[in-house]
């Protein structure tokens, strides 16, 4: 009974030292700050802490880590921003009464941007199911949309 409390002793204190030393250390500071940040859905902010804690550290795996999804995140954004963006423009056309051959070619183009743009996305486990989800609607928009365009 004595060697199984030492035990136990032991590992909370490892574990204790451990923390500590994890909350001291300023790249390590900083990563769970990027990853705060990241999980907040701040992209810009959690990549430029993780690369700062990065910097302090090149061994902080959860500096590397934050950084890397920032970066796929952030791609994930500028997509669904933009396909936004496109989608206005492509709405604005569509409400005129007549739409000229000038504008099919423009909406084709738009949509043929958006598709291979979406091809160039890396999703990961750790991105934001919204964020795909949302990159992934406007996809299939746009497939459907160049779809029509092209009949």
């Amino acid at each position: 009974m004595t060697n199984k409390l030492l035990l136990i002793s032991l590992a909370l204190f490892f574990s204790f030292l451990t923390f500590i030393y994890f909350l001291g250390n300023p790249s390590y500071e900083k990563s769970l700050q990027a990853k705060y940040y990241y999980e907040m859905g701040d992209y810009k902010e959690a990549l430029v802490l993780a690369k700062e804690a990065f910097s302090l550290d090149v061994y902080n795996r959860m500096a590397s880590t934050v950084m890397a999804q920032s970066i796929t995140s952030m791609k994930y954004a500028s997509y669904v921003e933009d396909a936004k963006t496109y989608m206005n423009q492509i709405n604005d056309i569509a409400n005129h009464e007549i739409i000229s051959d000038a504008d099919k070619a423009k909406i084709r183009i738009i949509c043929q941007i958006m598709i291979s743009g979406y091809i160039k996305l890396a999703p990961s486990v750790i991105t934001d199911n919204d964020l795909v989800e949302d990159a992934a609607k406007y996809h299939n928009g746009f497939e459907k949309l160049l779809e029509k365009v092209n009949r």
